[in-house]
């Protein structure tokens, strides 16, 4: 448990980003929702509030993932994932269904996406696995052995469906084999075989609303009012923003509802269109901060494991934060991966908060024996 003297290594600059991050992200949640009433009076909408209570318990799943020892959750981490796949399990059992996905489990209070901590999860059992394992990632029946632990969440996700939830795995996965010892050449045969298997996954795997959205990227305008509309939008918001944007509260398309889902999905829009290219410039910079630090915890860790998790949770942050930004600005096909710390949602404001708890704590035990 915490121990008083490990107080003095908390990293309190990646803390200190993390929460900022957080912050920005209420201010961005609070322009899009706030409800305007007559004689210049209004309120920010329930959306804002459930952010805040979800920070709120984000900031306790931070406390304790930092204060119990990160190697004996790793030394649990088969508990953890055997949870997350029944979790998984039963939101087709008795999950909320809404807009044609299935993915939330109603807890009266709040509604609880478990695909959000599949990334944790299964960054803790990959960590633990290559982490006790000396022969590392260069065994191919060890391989196969992540594989399976990867596979089961990846395909129970994107049956919800939530494919972009579940493509965020693959990063994870990929990073911790890699620091574990995955060699080049066969990163480079997955990659062909991906490719090569492409036209399959087109005619027999990809749903029509996933092509149609691949369509539309290629070329928007084709249907401008309907599948290309959100990539539009999304393209204007943030070419309305120049370079000190709008003001807060005083964008058109975020405000005016133009841009759907503008708390969500396109919350980097918006910063763009109220604070222009100079807060674009200061929240990236921010993520990238946030990125190396977490990187260096990763080696200062004082063992592989610690290693290994803290790689498997930068790689999937880094891997959403990449797609969602390129995505807002129209640079890749519209999917829904939320901008992590900044967008709506309490599932994953709360697990990410957690896969911080857990940087932090690799960080801070470096001294331990």
């Amino acid at each position: 448990m915490f121990e008083r003297r490990l107080f003095f290594h908390i990293d309190w600059l990646l803390l200190g980003a993390v929460l900022l991050l957080a912050s920005i992200g209420l201010t961005m949640i609070y322009s899009t929702t706030y409800v305007h009433l007559a004689n210049g009076l209004g309120h920010p909408g329930q959306r804002f509030w459930v952010q805040v209570y979800a920070l709120g318990l984000g900031t306790l799943a931070l406390l304790v993932c930092l204060a119990i020892d990160y190697r004996i959750l790793a030394e649990h981490s088969l508990l953890v994932y055997g949870t997350l796949v029944a979790l998984l399990v039963y939101v087709f059992i008795g999950g909320i269904k809404v807009g044609g996905s299935q993915r939330w489990i109603s807890l009266g209070f709040f509604n609880l996406q478990p695909s959000e901590f599949a990334r944790l999860a299964l960054a803790l059992i990959l960590a633990m696995y290559f982490g006790e394992n000396r022969r590392g990632a260069r065994n191919t029946g060890d391989l196969v052995i992540a594989g399976l632990f990867f596979v089961v969440p990846f395909l129970l996700i994107a049956k919800e469906p939530d494919l972009g939830s579940a493509v965020t795995l693959i990063p994870v996965c990929f990073g911790i084999a890699f620091l574990a010892g995955l060699r080049l050449r066969l990163i480079a045969v997955i990659a062909l075989a991906a490719v090569l298997l492409a036209p399959v996954a087109w005619n027999f795997a990809l749903k029509d609303y996933q092509k149609t959205r691949i369509n539309t990227f290629l070329d928007p305008e084709q249907d401008a009012r309907g599948a290309g509309y959100q990539q539009i939008q999304a393209r204007i918001t943030v070419g309305s923003g120049g370079l000190t944007g709008k003001g807060f509260m005083r964008g058109t398309q975020g405000q005016y509802k133009f841009l759907p889902v503008a708390d969500n999905d396109f919350i980097f829009s918006v910063l763009a269109e109220e604070h222009g290219f100079l807060g674009v410039l200061v929240t990236l910079g921010l993520y990238l901060f946030v990125i190396l630090r977490s990187l260096e915890a990763a080696r200062l860790a004082k063992d592989r494991i610690g290693a290994y998790l803290v790689g498997g949770i930068v790689a999937g942050f880094a891997f959403q934060v990449i797609y969602n930004v390129t995505m807002s600005a129209g640079l890749a096909p519209v999917k829904g991966l939320t901008l992590p710390l900044m967008s709506y949602g309490g599932s994953s404001m709360i697990a990410t908060l957690a896969a911080f708890g857990l940087v932090l704590n690799v960080r801070m035990r470096r001294f331990t024996n």
